[in-house]
């Protein structure tokens, strides 16, 4: 039964890493606000026909979007933005029906234990709560500001990276049909803190790109000529500007991009030097050094080229990519070192 579970669970990380793809994509193209209603069935259904094409039109002329930011956009323009959208909430659509059909077939057909099962009742949970903030964090924009909280569209961001991370796991511990308790030493737990530590600089990354924050500084390595800009705690009281300013957000985004980097440097030495034998770990940990120096290049320049929708996408894809393979760097050393 394992191997179904792990592939279940590969199948659902694939999902999810196209579904963040998708998600960059909306974003960097302004797309997010472009259905204004929450359909989970009926919204499946796209346009049509001319008419509807229009009604769906007229629905998001009456939101402030369109009134302060497009005013005068044409239907074809419309469209362009209603279809990231449109594809981002499929998708998410398409990723339930993939947690809950093969849920319903373990659970009725194959007659799975409860006990077994409810690690994966627990994820699906986590997908609906994914699919509420979706709509929650698109809420926040269809008011008297046309922009989406940079704050929830940072937690559903990180609730689509938990989701990816304990996919990923549990596919790896039904792969390899890990029963044992996990072991805990130096290398295991420099792994666990890279892990955590790269969770809150794609964090950070996430408040930069809701409130365009890459869009200020297009330059490297100083920005503007300084190592910390001017601006960068005006706000008082000084956390303020930790999500409200710009400048700070930015500022804080890089320089936990180069901590994430260096730390991933060390945790690739640490594992040649003390795991020598372990092959596996090794190879693991190469990738993990190829993919974060990718990592850096995309970020100098999605910011040098003032954020391109391609850059950035791959920025964010990438991110995703670098969170994989510590996890799995993580896994070998915790299981099978």
């Amino acid at each position: 039964m394992s191997h179904y579970f792990s592939r279940w669970m590969f199948t659902c990380c694939v999902l999810i890493f196209i579904m963040v793809v998708i998600g960059g994509a909306t974003r960097l193209t302004n797309s997010g606000l472009s259905i204004v209603e929450w359909k989970p069935i009926h919204g499946t259904i796209p346009p049509l026909n001319a008419a509807e094409w229009q009604e769906e039109f007229a629905k998001y002329k009456q939101y402030p979007e369109y009134q302060k930011i497009n005013k005068g956009m044409s239907l074809e323009e419309f469209k362009g933005i209603f279809w990231w959208e449109y594809i981002h909430r499929v998708w998410g659509r398409v990723i339930g029906m993939v947690f809950l059909l093969p849920l319903l077939w373990f659970a009725v057909v194959k007659k799975v234990p409860v006990r077994t099962l409810l690690p994966f009742v627990g994820l699906f949970g986590l997908v609906c709560l994914q699919g509420f903030m979706g709509w929650f964090m698109v809420q926040s924009g269809l008011k008297d500001n046309p922009a989406v909280s940079h704050y929830r569209l940072t937690v559903h961001l990180l609730l689509a990276l938990i989701l990816f991370s304990l996919c990923y796991g549990m596919g790896l511990k039904h792969a390899f049909n890990i029963n044992t308790a996990r072991v805990s030493n130096f290398l295991t737990r420099y792994t666990s803190g890279f892990c955590v530590l790269l969770f809150v600089t794609i964090a950070t990354g996430g408040m930069v790109a809701g409130s365009d924050a890459g869009l200020i500084y297009n330059t490297f390595p100083l920005m503007e000529g300084h190592i910390m800009p001017p601006e960068a705690f005006q706000m008082q009281p000084w956390w303020v500007n930790l999500g409200e300013n710009p400048a700070t957000k930015q500022f804080v985004h890089r320089m936990l991009a180069y901590a994430t980097f260096f730390a991933g440097l060390g945790l690739v030495y640490a594992v040649w030097v003390r795991a020598p034998k372990v092959d596996a770990a090794r190879r693991e940990s190469l990738v993990l050094f190829v993919l974060l120096c990718c990592q850096v290049g995309l970020g100098i320049a999605t910011l040098l080229y003032h954020v391109p929708v391609v850059l950035g996408v791959l920025h964010q894809a990438n991110a995703v990519l670098v969170l994989a393979a510590a996890l799995r760097l993580c896994f070998l050393q915790r299981y099978l070192m």
